[in-house]
């Protein structure tokens, strides 16, 4: 609230102390409304994931792990992701083989486009198609169907008949969601590799030997498996935000609209800056060696 005073400075003035009144005001309305929310969203999703992992190995350990509930969300996620991670593999095996195409042409290096092609899909093209399309197909998926449940009061019900949400409904899908983006990730390394070298071969004059040979060379297991492990990790945390959002849906079915976009949102740019800094310290651990 502004005060204002006829002295010394005149009517309708507006003192020093209301200006500052104002900012603070609007400082600490800022504060709740985004900082703050965002540190306690993160705190909730990090104490929410330790939860589902621990209670997804205890589970296991027990015998009590849903394993239908897990094949069934298995089934769901590869149906829901499969059609479109092939068809956007397809169309990155040839727009990385163009590109390397072109730079390798002009720098009179056109002999090393497989190795370039295909280290670029194993070590960046997989580990992105996999995030986008853990973020977007599965995570939204994820959020929609356990916002759905939370609205409808069928997760307060199940805590009320003493049915942990976490072991029934968060862990199988945590281990669904981890298994199918390793398999994902597979998929679309064979796919994009496959896809620049018949580009390559059949579009750019290229040869057979010369693509897998110089492949062969300069690639090593431990690229796959660090593509493997990057996408195990998207898919953990795609999951844990999916869920983390689904249920903290508020709000009704416009709650649910709002949760599966912050989901998709969240789990994209966090998947990102998670695959720069593994990247990062895969190659100062593991620096390329010269052939």
């Amino acid at each position: 609230m502004q005060f204002t005073t006829d002295s010394p400075g005149g009517p309708g003035v507006v003192r020093p102390a209301s200006r500052m009144s104002g900012a603070l005001d609007w400082t600490r309305g800022y504060w709740e409304d985004h900082p703050k929310r965002s540190v306690e969203t993160f705190g909730r999703q990090i104490t929410m994931g330790i939860a589902a992992v621990a209670e997804l190995f205890v589970s296991i350990f027990r015998r009590r792990f849903p394993f239908r509930e897990f094949v069934r969300q298995c089934a769901f996620m590869a149906s829901v992701a499969a059609a479109p991670t092939l068809l956007v593999a397809i169309p990155i095996g040839v727009i990385v083989s163009i590109q390397v195409g072109s730079v390798a042409g002009q720098v009179g290096a056109t002999s090393f486009i497989g190795a370039a092609n295909g280290l670029g899909i194993i070590q960046q093209g997989a580990p992105l198609v996999t995030s986008l399309m853990i973020a977007g197909a599965v995570g939204s998926a994820v959020c929609a169907d356990l916002g759905s449940r939370t609205i409808r009061e069928e997760i307060d019900a199940m805590k009320v008949m003493g049915v942990d949400p976490l072991r029934r409904l968060v862990a199988p899908r945590l281990g669904a969601a981890m298994l199918v983006s390793v398999l994902l990730c597979g998929f679309v390394v064979f796919v994009g590799f496959l896809t620049g070298y018949i580009f390559n071969i059949f579009a750019q004059g290229g040869t057979p030997g010369s693509y897998i040979g110089t492949f062969a060379s300069f690639a090593v297991t431990t690229d796959l498996f660090v593509a493997l492990l990057k996408s195990l990790i998207f898919g953990l945390l795609a999951a844990i935000i999916a869920c983390d959002a689904g249920l903290t849906t508020r709000g009704g079915p416009g709650g649910v609209a709002n949760s599966v976009n912050t989901a998709v949102v969240l789990s994209a740019v966090m998947l990102f800056g998670v695959n720069l800094i593994i990247t990062q310290i895969y190659n100062t651990l593991f620096p390329a060696q010269m052939v």
